[in-house]
């Protein structure tokens, strides 16, 4: 008879286990969902045509840049006029053929027509080709209403549908990466196993703490002015950040070959596990939200920096779990085989303990999205979070707040938030029982 164990898959075995949980299944269809609005966000939601022909010209404008510029010519080849993407009113140009968007309004796009929190279901008007004020036509409805300045509240969450995930994604990506190397670093090694020379103990403390000082320190409005540009400005100044960081302590390590002498030759061991730990007890000793709130009041407001201080500050409970997991297989048989067979350290930790101690991480990493997505939507609440130009879930709360009057701007927004948390931290519950390690066995 054929051995069963030989063709057991884990991960087979634990997806039927997250199938089981009907209503996790339903969130992470939810979830894919969203995800598909947040790609195609653009495309759904955009006061600018799919695709039209005005005056025998074929145009794609929601496809093109914002900024750009066509010079509209006859059959004949006669110039007609210049259209510029970002001021032209598309609804009042004579289009021979034109397919819009389903939601034909951007965020940002104001309606002077429907001003003053246009209702859903009340009365909405609109100004066609011929300069006529007329009730508004179906197509061009406000479905969800408007805020106070004219704005389509549908357009402001299916955008903020794209600002929330990012967010979640991005700073839960920071912490991970965080979280997991220090978590490691403080499991696998404790306060005893890693040991260096004294000289070279001290000079790497020294300079990391230098390079923490010159790369963050020092360079912080350089940081601040690269990410309130765009993403990838704000990501090289993070390069050259890290790089002065890697690079100073790097220096002091080498300086302290010079001096390695005497005493100070002496391996001593370096307590990494303390230092992991006492950090973990450190940022769990501050309010999460006053400290965000704290260093957002400091720096330039960005979205990108909202997501890095929500990832710097949310890496503690990674770290935790993936700890506790290496405390668990640093005694197994394959690590001690590993380190038996000569392996270093870092292959040892990355290639073979840490793919199998990430079970619990991950349940941790989806708790830890929906706790960044509920975080920047209190911030935009507040008015301190992302600039004001940017519409998030929690923005659009805040402009509830101001007329309450205005259920709609209360209700959608509330419900996307609710349910975007929801879905989270169902998929995150149901990971976890399919992914007790104890069903391995």
């Amino acid at each position: 008879m054929q051995n069963t164990n030989e063709n057991f898959s884990f991960k087979k075995y634990a997806w039927n286990q997250f199938k089981k949980n009907k209503i996790a299944l339903v969130c992470l269809y939810l979830l894919l969902v969203l995800v598909i609005i947040a790609v195609f966000a653009p495309y759904i939601a955009n006061d600018r045509p799919l695709y039209a022909v005005y005056k025998g010209n074929t145009l794609y404008p929601a496809l093109a840049d914002e900024t750009r510029t066509d010079s509209i010519y006859n059959k004949q080849g006669d110039f007609v006029q210049v259209l510029q993407y970002d001021i032209t009113d598309w609804r009042q140009l004579d289009l021979t053929s034109v397919v819009w968007a389903p939601i034909p309004y951007s965020p940002s796009s104001m309606d002077r027509y429907n001003r003053d929190y246009a209702s859903p279901s009340g009365k909405q008007r609109y100004k066609n080709p011929k300069g006529e004020i007329i009730e508004s036509p179906s197509k061009f409805r406000h479905k969800l209403g408007t805020d106070g300045i004219g704005r389509d509240l549908a357009a402001g969450l299916i955008h903020g549908t794209r600002i929330s995930l990012m967010v979640g994604l991005v700073s839960m990506g920071i912490a991970s990466l965080i979280g997991i190397i220090l978590g490691a670093l403080a499991g696998f090694f404790g306060d005893s196993k890693l040991k260096m020379p004294r000289i070279k103990y001290y000079f790497t403390l020294f300079g990391l703490f230098m390079g923490l000082f010159y790369g963050f320190g020092q360079r912080k409005y350089a940081l601040a002015d690269g990410f309130s540009q765009n993403f990838g400005s704000g990501m090289l100044e993070m390069l050259y950040s890290i790089l002065l960081i890697v690079g100073i302590v790097l220096f002091f390590r080498l300086l302290s070959r010079l001096l390695m002498k005497g005493k100070l030759k002496e391996e001593v061991s370096v307590p990494i596990d303390t230092f992991v730990s006492r950090g973990i007890e450190l940022l769990n000793s501050i309010p999460r939200l006053l400290l965000i709130i704290t260093v957002t009041a400091v720096v330039e407001r960005s979205i990108w920096i909202v997501m890095m201080i929500i990832g710097i500050t949310g890496w503690t409970r990674i770290a935790r779990f993936t700890r506790a997991e290496f405390l668990r297989i640093r005694s197994l048989e394959f690590v001690q085989a590993a380190e038996s067979l000569g392996y270093s350290s870092m292959r040892t930790i990355f290639k073979h303990a840490l793919p199998n101690s990430l079970a619990p991480v991950m349940v941790s990493i989806a708790f830890g999205i929906a706790s960044a997505i509920l975080i920047e939507s209190g911030l935009s609440f507040l008015g301190i979070g992302v600039p004001t130009d940017i519409v998030t879930w929690g923005s659009l709360l805040n402009l509830g707040r101001q007329n309450l009057e205005a259920w709609w701007l209360i209700i959608y927004p509330g419900m996307a938030i609710f349910l975007t948390i929801t879905i989270y931290n169902m998929i995150a519950e149901s990971m976890r029982d399919a992914l007790d390690p104890r069903l391995k066995s």
